[in-house]
């Protein structure tokens, strides 16, 4: 999973909710999302490759008949999929007037449906006010990890959005292990590195369980990820719940200021953006700001 690549610096305070607005006659639309990521190489714009971003903003393009350009609540990587991404675009408020749309964004899923192929959805569109920002206005990321130690590997209908281990896992050590790194940690040993961004993440949950079909399943939950994160924190689980590390190992991973090679990197295709939170609409532009805030800060210098 990708963190976006960090925006220039916005105005803050009072000028932030004017700026982060659509321009005038235009109007904010709110777009859910789904994919699945199998043979996208991720959400970004990559010359000479198919994605996400790239599927959508051409087939919004060609129905509103203008250029659409969309701001996404996390920019996943090649491979993984999504049932709850959001994104958002400015478009002339003339683009809805259009005998098939006729001012109903809502319209658009069903229009969309005859042009998108079928490995990516949009679910639902509405008017949204212009404070709203799919990345910047959003509380937190729900992310599942699907993951299989059968000795068969994936049950084919689910090969997909199943990822195989080789070796039998123990789901409660994985869960002892997984609980020692909730919290607001520096998961530098976990994110591969971008320039300029953070790697101080808030880990809200990250559980585990194993599915009456045999399945093991992750949840997890923060304000925002960095890049190969989640699928980091798969790794430095499984690696426990196989027996090839212990819990003191994975605890101890939160000391290092740098990825570290000892953390394996599980599958893309195991995982989903499930879902995306946001606070109420009069929060919007505050939560915004506090985001950006966060992030654009330089770190402070090392401590002790």
């Amino acid at each position: 999973m990708s963190t976006p690549a960090e925006p220039a610096p916005d105005t803050v305070g009072g000028g932030l909710a004017r700026l982060s607005g659509p321009p005038p006659a235009s109007v904010r639309l709110r777009f859910d999302v789904a994919y699945d990521g199998t043979d996208f190489t991720g959400w970004a714009r990559q010359p000479g490759h198919r994605t996400v971003c790239a599927t959508l903003e051409d087939t919004l393009g060609t129905v509103l008949r203008t250029p659409v350009s969309l701001t996404v609540a996390g920019r996943t990587d090649a491979g993984v999929h999504a049932t709850g991404q959001v994104a958002h675009a400015d478009v002339p408020e003339s683009a809805l007037k259009t005998r098939s749309i006729a001012g109903d964004p809502s319209r658009l899923v069903r229009r969309l449906a005859k042009m998108l192929p079928d490995d990516v959805r949009i679910t639902a569109v509405q008017v949204v006010d212009g404070a709203f920002d799919a990345r910047f206005a959003a509380l937190r990321r729900h992310y599942r990890y699907r993951l299989t130690d059968a000795a068969f590997g994936a049950e084919p209908v689910r090969a997909r959005d199943t990822a195989a281990w080789p070796r039998p896992l123990d789901v409660a050590a994985m869960a002892a292990a997984a609980r020692t790194l909730v919290g607001l940690h520096d998961f530098a040993a976990f994110c591969r590195r971008r320039e300029g961004a953070t790697t101080i993440r808030d880990l809200q949950r990250f559980t585990w369980e194993r599915a009456d079909d045999g399945v093991l399943i992750a949840q997890v939950s923060a304000d925002a990820f960095c890049w190969s994160m989640v699928r980091s924190l798969v790794g430095a689980v499984a690696a426990v719940g196989e027996g090839r590390r212990d819990i003191s190992w994975c605890t101890g991973l939160l000391e290092q200021t740098q990825r570290t090679p000892d953390v394996p990197v599980a599958p893309a295709r195991g995982l989903t953006l499930v879902g995306v939170d946001y606070p109420p609409a009069s929060e919007w532009a505050r939560r915004a700001e506090v985001t950006r805030d966060v992030r654009e800060r330089p770190a402070p210098p090392p401590c002790c």
